[in-house]
């Protein structure tokens, strides 16, 4: 079994910003694989299915980014997983908008919910980075992080985020690479 995190902050408001598509990801992963419907669990929306013949618990914490790891946390220990057969989806500001890069470990490059994860499950958890570009200085980051994708951006992160749900299938077989090869593939089209 693999658990699988969408990172993200609870309630509607939150719905469409850019910090929220960790969120979004697993929301597309779980209609398009038919997981079971959401329960609450593990201190956030929790459901199971399969991708390919892969078993997968899929994840979106319920306490708010910075508190993220918490409900990873309990997850893992419930089905005695290991850190490695964690996969986390969150949003990358040093990525362009709509790549999506994956790796293994490394450092959380400020993100609150990946120092939360990381401070609970330890550091060798792979990461799905969702690019969502850097708003140019710093001090514009917070707003533009909590800030909504716009009306030019829906068609761009639907696509990217159907790319993602198609090749999920190489992620849940570890193999990072072709996953990330056929989805940059199907964005290029």
């Amino acid at each position: 079994m693999q658990l699988w995190v969408g990172l993200g902050n609870p309630g509607p408001q939150y719905a469409l910003n850019r910090h929220n598509v960790g969120f979004m990801a697993a929301d597309v992963l779980a209609e398009m694989y038919g997981f079971s419907a959401p329960k609450r669990q593990f201190q956030g929306w929790f459901s199971e299915g399969r991708i390919g013949p892969e078993k997968i618990a899929l994840l979106k914490p319920a306490t708010f980014m910075n508190e993220s790891g918490r409900a990873v946390g309990e997850a893992m220990r419930f089905y005695k997983l290991a850190a490695e057969d964690v996969t986390v989806f969150h949003d990358e500001l040093d990525l362009a908008p709509m790549k999506v890069k994956v790796k293994r470990g490394g450092g959380t490059a400020g993100h609150n919910g990946l120092r939360s994860t990381e401070a609970h499950i330890g550091n060798p958890f792979r990461r799905v980075r969702i690019g969502i570009g850097h708003p140019g200085h710093k001090d514009r980051v917070h707003g533009y992080v909590l800030g909504n994708y716009a009306k030019v951006e829906m068609d761009p992160l639907s696509d990217m985020l159907a790319a993602i749900g198609a090749e999920a299938e190489w992620l849940a077989k570890n193999d990072d690479v072709r996953f990330m090869s056929d989805v940059a593939g199907r964005l290029a089209d």
